[in-house]
């Protein structure tokens, strides 16, 4: 199925939310076609630099759960390998041959004097949009990438400088190694950025090669701190988006969302949270290009099934119901209901609750049986997501603290959780 997906962006109008970040999967015009002509509805093209980076091999690592699907991505890439000249002529290339595509291009220098010069070359070769690349982990200059995307001061100039020298919208990504993302976000913004991308890639080390007793990937007997992406930041991203969403002095920027997109589901999480534009890149170097077929096709059943005509419609309805940990209620408990019939006797229900949390639940060791035990049980539900068979575990009967009911029904309590 496919529905009219459409949104704007910052004022651009962009057949469907998703785009390619920048990255090695939009690393030039040809390789970029084949991504586009598969249905992709923008992208941020790999970020532009005064010169070429001098690259190490090999540079990629992954984590996995022992099968080949990544849990997370471990990249020592930089910036784009091509120099600015090089890379204007990709752009002309991208922009001439898509005129209704959105051709965003992101860029970053280490000088005020840089950052104006590229902006000048690409806003000239053609470029949508701009975004300024604050948050690259692994640059092997203090004064390019995260370095600067932490300090809010930097920030604000190098923003203002850009801002100052095009005509385009200008996107400021940041960078999620740092506690409040909102400080830099707010100085991006006050330096007339009018959109923020989040989140990029969290510095880490994935694995220890233990032959070589150092981080991998290994290059010549060492390895080196560097990003992380792929599913398994997702959870950070949709924090860091969240909180920005909801910080009065950014209410006049839009968002791009980042960070583990693999599916529609994840894509729509982003966009509930208040994304009206989605990146992806880790899952792009799994699966290929094609995934955006699957993504088009979800959100448009999605849509369909709910009645729901415009993306419009969708974007940051989720935030309001994000909300200090202080005011969630407290007031009842919810005890899991355990389906016999469904039930494989496994254990590991019981031994996650003894082991793990309030020692809730009773052995039945001749029928092999899990029995809760009401009176122990505090509701934290940890039986319902270790067990492994569907719908065995479910939450079962509501009990009210005393004097708490507030005229609620605990029918009307469980109809508000997402796994009924």
């Amino acid at each position: 199925m496919k529905k009219d997906l459409s949104i704007e962006f910052l004022g651009v109008r962009c057949e469907n939310p998703f785009f390619l970040s920048s990255s090695p999967v939009v690393n030039n015009a040809e390789q970029i076609s084949k991504a586009l002509d598969a249905g992709w509805g923008g992208i941020f093209y790999k970020t532009v630099g005064m010169k070429g980076m001098d690259e190490c091999s090999p540079r990629f690592d992954t984590l996995t759960n022992g099968s080949q699907q990544w849990n997370g991505f471990k990249n020592m890439e930089q910036i784009s390998e091509m120099s600015l000249e090089q890379n204007v002529e990709e752009i002309k290339k991208l922009k001439k041959k898509y005129p209704n595509k959105v051709i965003g291009v992101s860029i970053m220098g280490s000088t005020e004097e840089e950052w104006i010069k590229i902006t000048e070359a690409v806003t000239a070769a053609g470029a949508d949009m701009l975004e300024l690349n604050f948050s690259c982990p692994q640059m092997t200059s203090h004064a390019m990438g995260s370095d600067v995307g932490q300090n809010p001061d930097l920030v604000h100039q190098y923003t203002k400088a850009v801002v100052d020298h095009t005509h385009l919208p200008v996107v400021a990504k940041m960078t999620p190694n740092i506690t409040k993302m909102t400080v830099p976000a707010i100085a991006a913004a006050e330096g007339g950025a009018h959109g923020i991308s989040a989140i990029n890639t969290m510095k880490s080390i994935a694995n220890i090669d233990l032959d070589n007793i150092t981080g991998r990937p290994v290059v010549n007997g060492k390895s080196s701190i560097s990003g992380y992406s792929g599913n398994a930041v997702k959870p950070i991203a949709l924090r860091f988006i969240t909180e920005m969403n909801q910080c009065d002095d950014l209410q006049s920027v839009q968002f791009s969302g980042i960070g583990g997109i693999e599916t529609w589901q994840d894509a729509l999480e982003f966009i509930l949270l208040g994304c009206r534009n989605v990146q992806v890149t880790t899952s792009v170097m799994q699966y290929g290009y094609r995934i955006v077929e699957d993504m088009i096709s979800g959100l448009s059943h999605f849509m369909e099934e709910r009645g729901i005509d415009s993306l419009d419609e969708l974007v940051g309805i989720a935030t309001k119901n994000i909300i200090p940990a202080e005011e969630l209620d407290r007031s009842f408990q919810i005890i899991p209901s355990i389906n016999e019939s469904k039930c494989v006797g496994c254990g590991r229900c019981y031994i996650s609750c003894f082991d793990g949390s309030h020692q809730a639940i009773e052995w039945d060791y001749e029928n092999r049986k899990p029995i809760i035990l009401e009176d122990h049980c505090v509701g934290c539900h940890l039986c319902l997501n270790v067990c492994p068979v569907q719908d065995c575990i479910t939450p079962g009967e509501v009990f009210f603290k005393e004097g708490r009911t507030n005229n609620r029904s605990g029918e009307d309590v469980v109809k508000q959780l997402a796994y009924v």
